[in-house]
Formats: structure tokens, C-alpha cells, sequence
């Protein structure tokens, strides 16, 4: 079963139904106790990452998380949702969940090539660093679909898992271990979000 933690920030209900597509048992939970068996977590996000990580730690989540990560759980963030397995952010000052090393940095629009696209929204091709069974079967040209300001900067990059451009590459997928994080929505990618929901599952 996938746990989707629902903490008040990020589109519960399209992922939901994703997985309800995708024929994927799935249960909604709201507390650090809806995480205590879990073995498949999904980590959404919309908004700021200060706010994310205050919320993480006035409700318990940020220990209960790193609790089920080294019992051997999977974890996938998406958008916000992998910008705090950081340690840090310019978007703030609250260090992160470090469980990727790296720092989550804002689009210069002086270093693109097109300094009105900031946000960077819509749709972008991926391209894996090397083969993974997250991205297995993806429709890599089609990709996935974006809607953010500041993206994943790995430490190591064998922690990167696939880039996209944006007037640069950038980290769009990272994972360490057990534990992954995907800068593009799936929820919002249809047969290539469908895809992805099943082999995190599958891990």
C-alpha cells in the first residue's frame, strides 16, 4: 500500500485518484502515527519550503519520517515535496530533511536563456543519468509536467537521477537509497505519472 501524508500542502486529491487509476491501494493519513507501518510514502508539497518544514515540526512528521526511511521505507517527494529532503534552501533559512544531500537553489533569469520563463511551468522532456527502475517504461521525450521557481542541487551527483532543461539542466529526479524525490507533478503527467506511481510501488 502507498501512504500519501497529507500535511495541508499539496494536491492530495489528484494523487489520489491517480493511484486510484492506476489500480494502486493507497490510504490518506494525516499524522505521524497514519506512518507507522507504512513501507511506500508519498510526500507532496505546494508552497514554501519554511512553512513545509515548520509544519513538518510542529506536527511530529520530520521524526516520524526519518524513522520509517531507516526502517527501510520508500519515500517519493514530489515538487515542494522533494525540495525538503535538502538539507537547505534559498528559498529560506530552516535546514531540510538532508536525506539527499544537496541544497535547493533558485533559476537565475540572468544564466537562462529566457529570463521570463521563471517560474519554469508546463511541460519537459527528462533525460535518466542511467538506467533506474523509478523511471523504467517513461515516455522520456513526452516527460512530465513542472511548475516551480527553485530546483534540487545534488552534492553528489550519483544522487541524480535525471535532468531536465530549463535554460540549463537541472536535477529534476534524485534519489539515496530507498529514498527519491521528483521535481516535476505526476499527478498532473497522466499515462507518464500512471507510470511512475507504479514503480515507486514496485520498489
Amino acid at each position: 500500500m502507498i501512504t500519501v501524508l497529507d500535511y495541508g500542502s499539496g494536491n492530495i486529491a489528484a494523487i489520489a485518484n491517480l493511484l486510484r487509476l492506476s489500480n494502486l491501494p493507497h490510504a490518506v493519513v494525516q499524522t505521524p502515527d497514519g506512518l507507522s507501518e507504512a513501507n511506500h510514502i508519498i510526500l507532496p508539497g505546494v508552497g514554501a519550503f519554511d512553512n513545509t518544514m515548520a509544519s513538518f515540526r510542529r506536527s511530529g512528521v520530520e521524526a516520524a519520517l526519518h524513522e520509517r526511511t531507516q526502517a527501510g521505507a520508500a519515500l517519493l517527494g514530489i515538487c515542494v515535496g522533494m525540495q525538503v529532503l535538502a538539507e537547505a534552501s534559498d528559498e529560506g533559512t530552516e535546514p531540510g530533511l538532508n536525506l539527499v544531500p544537496g541544497r535547493v537553489r533558485r533559476f537565475d533569469p540572468q544564466t537562462i536563456d529566457c529570463p521570463s520563463k521563471v517560474p519554469h511551468m508546463g511541460w519537459n522532456a527528462i533525460k535518466p543519468t542511467g538506467p533506474h527502475p523509478l523511471l523504467e517504461g517513461i515516455d522520456l521525450e513526452r516527460g512530465f509536467y513542472f511548475l516551480h521557481s527553485y530546483y534540487f542541487d545534488c552534492a553528489d551527483a550519483g544522487h541524480a537521477l535525471a535532468v531536465t532543461e530549463h535554460g540549463r539542466p537541472f536535477h529534476c529526479a534524485v534519489g539515496n537509497g530507498r529514498v527519491f524525490g521528483v521535481q516535476f507533478h505526476p499527478e498532473k503527467s497522466h499515462d507518464n505519472g500512471v507510470r511512475l506511481f507504479q514503480n515507486f510501488m514496485s520498489l
